[in-house]
C-alpha cells in the first residue's frame, strides 16, 4: 500500500491531498476573479456617470476573506466522505457565512445610498450627513437582527417565540420613545422633501429666523435678535412653516392720504404721478395706485407693487426710494400728506335754545 493510499479518517490520504489543492484552487481563483472585476468595473465607472457599476465596486470591496474561506473549505469537503456531524458543521458555516457576508453588503448598499443622497441632493452639508448617518445607523441595525435571527433559525433555534418577546419589547420601546422616532422619521423628510435648507429665513407662528442646523431631532434657527431657537422637528412640520427665501417676488401694499381740500384735477393726477415714481425703480413692477376711501382726515390712495426678489433688504431699499420719490414728487406739485385733525365750529351769538334745536 503507498502513502497516498493510506487512509486517514476513513479518506485516503490522496483524497484529502485533492482536497486541499480544490481548496487553495478555489480561494486563489475567487481573489483573482474579485480583483480583476474591481479593476474592470472602477475602469468602466471612471468613464460613466451611472450608479450601478459604483455600487457593485464597492459590495465587491465589502467582500470579505472569511465568506471566500469558507466557500473553498465547502468545495474541498466535497471530495471526502465525512460524519454526519462534520457535514452538517461544514454546511452551518456556509450558511452562516453566506448571511455575514449578506450583512456586509446590506451595510455597503444603505452606505452607498446615504452617501449619494448626501452628495446629490444636499451639497455635502454636514448637518445633513449627521442626521442621514444616525438613519442609517438604524437601518443597518435592522439588517444585521434579520441576519441574526436568520442564522439563528438555521443552527435549529425556535425563533418564534424571540420574534413574538422582541415584537413585545419593541412595542414597549417604541411607545416609550416614540417622539424620538417622530423627530427622527420627521428630520428625514425635512432633509427630502426640503420644505427649507440651511440659510433659509423661516417663520413659525410668531417666531423667526435663519436656520443654522437640521439634526436629528431638532432644527436650530437663529433669530433676528441674536438668539438661537430650537424647535423640535415633529412640531415643526405639524406647524404652518413660511419660507421667506422661497420667495420669488415680493407683493407689497401701502397707503398715503392727502388733505380734504385738495383740488380734484390735482386728486385724479396722483396714479400716474405713483407709477412714475415706482416705474423709475429697477427690480419694481408696477400693479395698481387707487383712491382708495374717504378716510376720517384724508383722501386715502393705496398703491400696490412688486419687488422682484425675495431679498427682505432689497425691498426695503426699494420701499426707501420709492417714498422719497413720491414725497418730493408731491412736494413739487404743492400737495401736502394729510395727517389726523379735527376741525371745530363755533357759533358766536347764538341761544341757548338754538344750540339745543341744532344737537
Amino acid at each position: 500500500m503507498t502513502f497516498l493510499q493510506t487512509t486517514f479518517y476513513n479518506n485516503p490520504v490522496g483524497r484529502w491531498l485533492a482536497a486541499v489543492g480544490v481548496v487553495l484552487f478555489t480561494w486563489v481563483s475567487l481573489q483573482v476573479v474579485t480583483r480583476i472585476a474591481i479593476r474592470h468595473l472602477r475602469s468602466i465607472a471612471e468613464r460613466t456617470s451611472g450608479q450601478l457599476d459604483d455600487l457593485l465596486v464597492e459590495l465587491l470591496h465589502k467582500t470579505r476573506f472569511l465568506l471566500v474561506f469558507v466557500i473553498s473549505a465547502y468545495a474541498g469537503s466535497q471530495l471526502l466522505s465525512l460524519p454526519v456531524t462534520a457535514t452538517k458543521i461544514l454546511h452551518v458555516g456556509f450558511v452562516m457565512a453566506m448571511l455575514t457576508q449578506a450583512g456586509y453588503w446590506g451595510n455597503g448598499l444603505v452606505a452607498f445610498w446615504l452617501a449619494r443622497i448626501v452628495r446629490r441632493r444636499f451639497g455635502g452639508d454636514a448637518s445633513a450627513a449627521t442626521s442621514l448617518a444616525a438613519l442609517g445607523f438604524i437601518a443597518k441595525l435592522v439588517i444585521w437582527a434579520i441576519v441574526l435571527l436568520i442564522a439563528l433559525d438555521n443552527v435549529g433555534v425556535d425563533i418564534t417565540t424571540l420574534v413574538a418577546g422582541l415584537g413585545i419589547t419593541g412595542l414597549a420601546v417604541a411607545l416609550g420613545v416614540q417622539s424620538i422616532f417622530k423627530d427622527a422619521f420627521a428630520s428625514l423628510s425635512i432633509l427630502v422633501d426640503k420644505p427649507f435648507v440651511i440659510g433659509d429665513f423661516i417663520a413659525v407662528g410668531e417666531l423667526s429666523g435663519t436656520v443654522e442646523r437640521v439634526g436629528l431631532k431638532t432644527t436650530r434657527v437663529r433669530s433676528l435678535s441674536g438668539e438661537q431657537i430650537v424647535f423640535s422637528n415633529g412640531d415643526l412640520l405639524d406647524s404652518r412653516v413660511r419660507n421667506y427665501k422661497a420667495m420669488t417676488e415680493r407683493r407689497i401694499a401701502f397707503s398715503f392720504g392727502l388733505e380734504y381740500g385738495t383740488p380734484t384735477a390735482e386728486v385724479e393726477g396722483v396714479p400716474a404721478l405713483v407709477r412714475t415714481e415706482i416705474e423709475r425703480i429697477p427690480g419694481v413692477r408696477f400693479d395698481r395706485c387707487h383712491l382708495k376711501s374717504f378716510a376720517d382726515s384724508a383722501l386715502s390712495f393705496e398703491v400696490v407693487y412688486f419687488v422682484l426678489t425675495g431679498n427682505y433688504l432689497e425691498y426695503m431699499d426699494a420701499q426707501h426710494l420709492i417714498n422719497l420719490g413720491i414725497l418730493r414728487a408731491l412736494e413739487e406739485r404743492g400737495l401736502r400728506l394729510a395727517y389726523p385733525t379735527r376741525t371745530l365750529y363755533v357759533r358766536s351769538g347764538a341761544s341757548l335754545e338754538d344750540d339745543k334745536t341744532h344737537q
